[in-house]
Parts: C-alpha cells; structure tokens; sequence
C-alpha cells in the first residue's frame, strides 16, 4: 500500500492518541481514519436495506374520489 506524509496540529494528534488508547501518532490517525471509513460503509448498508424496504411496499391506488 502507497504511503504519506502529511502534517497535523500536535495537539490534535495527542488528543486522538490518548483517545485511541495507542502511544503512537501514526497508528492514532490509522485507527481514527479506519473507524470512519468502517461507519461510512456500515451507513451505506443500513440506507441501502431501508431503500430496498421502501422499495418493496406495495403502494394501492387511490379510490376515486367525488
């Protein structure tokens, strides 16, 4: 996997380490960027179950009305 360098506010970063519970700003970030994606997936498939439930409810016609 390709690798980057990027530069962040040191106190941000001390904040997700011992939030992280990890001694290590790099592992902090990975584990930070990796639960966001993780949520982003687990987000899409609960909208897509409620989409295809949506999908699936029968809509009856309107009696006519007069």
């Amino acid at each position: 996997m390709a690798k980057i360098n990027i530069s962040l506010d040191a106190e941000l970063v001390v904040e997700v380490m011992v939030l992280a519970g990890v001694g290590s700003p790099q592992d902090a970030v990975e584990l930070v960027v990796r639960d966001y994606i993780a949520r982003g997936h687990r987000t899409e498939a609960r909208t897509e179950l409620k989409d295809q439930s949506l999908r699936e409810v029968e809509v009856k016609p309107q009696e006519p009305q007069g």
